[in-house]
């Protein structure tokens, strides 16, 4: 017989009351229920795998290589959500791996240690839910943007006019050039606004002797005030765990247009910072610089034929001079018979301190004129400056409406690098691995 206090415990106003302790075994039961869905689909996530990608070395050793894939076909483009593991025998090694967002979103990842010609390396992409902090860092204020490897600094981007020095015109300021740029053991290796030259900015690309709209610009040469490059805005920037850096745009300005100045051409800097991984033999950053000139109005704009002025150009420190300073190109000349000569490659390095450290330049392929002519300054300059010159030996017509992009890395390194190191370097960058994605589980 049921009592009449149970009655009522049991049942109150067509409501079941069932008594503390069943309730707390079935809150357990279903916070249980909850969790062990919860884990069974994140197992499931990472136990089966959503693509898989191939890696093929093709005919070049490749160490250390960055690599990409598409992965537009992806919903999900988030890295943080991603888990990129390397097949080595019956194990999985986790790789860091970052999304470049947009239109056409990509994976990019390290291909670490050495890939041997014709080997091929086997990886697979898991959902999850790993966050990794950002290696390359992108620290920006008012005046610079600067990219870091933790705690080292690698470059600074400068969007705003620096500082001339004392009793300088005020013709000579612009924007939108890199420096300084930071060698891996910490010393400078960029130089602005010396006496010799107040326009020289670092690592820049104006261009010298141009023609738009029946007149003469000047871009590279200020104080002539024709013609100068501004920094307009950033398009966005990226770090992470594989690269950092930004996407910028400047204005080619005529300022000898009728009625005020006038853009002429727009240029967009795509900068990005590897995450290399430590070398035992030399110390080095790894980063790519990409120029893409575009017409501002319906008209050409004519980039003339000239010995200096466009590509890339190099200042480098005062410090080096053509005592303790040296070049090699790829063809192997110097600094004495290098200058007017094509190269797909070129080596600048000099004293720093007592150490030594260098940039390596490498021009990709599609690049026009590659291999490219160079301007490399003669002995009697004493100071050293280099550049990748495009139009030293014809003009280059920039038309409405088409894509003119040019394409460079830079590997900067403290120590000494051989001419079989900056060759391997070279095919890394203009005939990259092959890479493949196979989608699963569709």
């Amino acid at each position: 017989m049921i009592s009449e206090t149970s009655k009522k415990i049991d049942n109150f106003n067509g409501f079941i009351i069932l008594p503390m302790p069943v309730i707390r075994i079935l809150c357990c039961s279903i916070l249980f229920a909850v969790i062990s869905v919860s884990v069974c689909k994140s197992l499931r996530a990472q136990s089966v795998p959503i693509a898989r990608i191939t890696v093929k070395a093709g005919e070049h050793l490749r160490v250390n290589t960055p690599v990409s894939v598409p992965v537009e076909n992806l919903s999900n483009h988030d890295a943080g959500n991603w888990i990129l593991k390397r097949i080595i025998g019956e194990k999985e090694t986790d790789v860091l791996c970052q999304v470049e967002k947009g239109g056409s979103p990509r994976l990019w990842w390290i291909v670490s240690d050495t890939l041997a010609p014709g080997e091929t390396w086997i990886y697979l992409l898991y959902e999850g839910k790993k966050r990794e902090l950002p290696a390359i860092k992108v620290i920006q204020n008012e005046q610079n943007l600067i990219i870091s490897d933790g705690s080292k600094s690698i470059l600074q981007y400068n969007h705003s006019p620096t500082h001339l020095p004392e009793g300088v015109d005020s013709t000579f300021a612009r924007s939108a050039f890199i420096h300084p740029l930071w060698s891996p053991s910490g010393e400078v290796l960029t130089r602005i606004n010396p006496p010799d030259h107040y326009h020289h900015y670092g690592i820049w690309n104006p261009w010298a002797k141009t023609r738009f709209e029946g007149r003469e610009v000047d871009f590279w040469n200020l104080g002539d005030k024709k013609g100068t490059v501004r920094f307009k805005s950033y398009i966005s920037t990226s770090e992470g765990p594989v690269f950092g850096g930004f996407r910028s745009l400047h204005d080619h300005i005529d300022l000898t247009a009728p009625g005020g100045e006038k853009v002429a051409m727009k240029e967009e800097w795509v900068v990005r910072v590897w995450k290399k991984p430590d070398n035992r033999s030399v110390k080095s950053w790894l980063w790519d610089f990409t120029s893409i000139l575009n017409c501002a109005t319906p008209e050409p704009v004519l980039l003339e034929q000239y010995r200096y002025g466009g590509g890339i150009g190099f200042r480098a420190i005062e410090q080096w001079t053509h005592e303790n300073s040296a070049f090699i190109t790829s063809e192997g000349k110097t600094r004495i018979d290098g200058d007017g000569t094509n190269a797909r490659w070129c080596n600048i390095y000099g004293e720093t301190g007592e150490s030594t450290s260098g940039i390596l330049f490498l021009s990709h392929p599609q690049n026009r004129e590659h291999p490219e002519p160079m301007r490399i300054w003669p002995v009697q300059d004493k100071y050293v400056y280099f550049q990748f010159c495009p139009i030293r030996n014809t003009g280059w017509n920039i038309q409405p409406g088409n894509r003119n992009e040019l394409k460079y890395r830079m590997l900067v390194y403290s120590g000494t690098i051989t001419v079989e190191m900056a060759e391997m370097a070279w095919q890394d960058f203009a005939f990259p691995p092959e890479v493949l994605i196979e989608y699963l589980n569709k």
